[in-house]
């Protein structure tokens, strides 16, 4: 069993005894999202590194980071590779329900496909909130998990051939567009990410540049914190509260296992290994 094996399997809480299976997808999903948390203090801070495996290994397993899609969807791609399956990651662009528009950075989020029995399947770690905790079809075949219901269906449009559908649990009342992308359209090596990178780091209109963000799942729901607040979603119901600087720190190593260095949130802060 490789290192990345040993580790990523050490880091979600997933047995290091036995083969990983295709059903078994589902538990692995779910722990890397109760355990790695969806954050931007990398990018908050200005300090990105080059995306590599040896990278992604060293900063969210070694040193107990979290990360964006294209930290956390290539770190699950290395390790679903080793583990026998046949994997792709691709490129999507967001829905933006906020200003009614397809996220105008184009095709900046990514997510795996990963073919079984001849079937495609979508695997994604790297949606924030809206993660689907197991793989969802690209038949249209509807998918439900802990936190809400999925699918995905093939449509003819100018962003992409698939659209991702979600329904969250306690949130939505209808089906929403999470994202377009196509199946084919493959990324080759993880080092074509730096353009994604780059563009979330700089881009006027990226959603990450902004104020700092982290996010992860839990056993009864989500938690969320920010700069000026902590929202934690328990069985449906919402608690949220104000935190301060010294709250904020205290609160992203406590909930989140992320220290925060010196500095104002989003003004010079960082995660250890950025």
């Amino acid at each position: 069993m490789s290192d990345l094996n040993v580790l990523f399997r050490n880091r979600i809480g997933f047995s290091t005894n036995e083969p990983l299976t295709f059903h078994q997808l589902d538990t692995v999903l779910e722990l890397t999202a109760k355990s790695i948390p969806f954050e931007n203090l990398c990018i908050m801070a200005k300090q990105t590194r080059e995306l590599s495996k040896e990278n992604l290994i060293d900063r969210i397993i070694i040193h107990n980071e979290g990360g964006l899609c294209y930290d956390l969807n290539p770190l699950l791609y290395f390790f679903l590779k080793e583990n026998g399956f046949d994997a792709a990651l691709v490129r999507a662009v967001l829905y933006d329900h906020h200003g009614q528009r397809w996220n105008p950075l184009g095709k900046t989020h990514v997510a795996i496909v990963i073919t079984h029995q001849g079937q495609p399947y979508l695997v994604d770690t790297g949606f924030g909130g809206n993660l689907p905790l197991k793989p969802v079809p690209l038949s249209g075949e509807v998918v439900a998990s802990t936190n809400g219901e999925f699918r995905v269906e093939k449509i003819d449009h100018e962003q992409g051939e698939y659209f991702f559908y979600l329904k969250l649990k306690h949130k939505d009342k209808e089906w929403k567009v999470g994202y377009a992308f196509d199946a084919t359209n493959v990324i080759k090596d993880v080092s074509e990410l730096h353009e994604v990178q780059e563009m979330i780091l700089e881009h006027a209109d990226s959603p990450f540049n902004k104020k700092p963000l982290l996010t992860r799942l839990t056993d009864r729901g989500n938690m969320t914190l920010t700069e000026g607040s902590f929202v934690e979603w328990l069985d449906g119901r919402v608690d949220k509260q104000e935190v301060d600087e010294k709250q904020f720190k205290e609160m992203a190593a406590e909930r989140f296992g992320v220290r925060v260095f010196e500095g104002e949130p989003g003004e010079g802060s960082s995660s250890p290994k950025c």
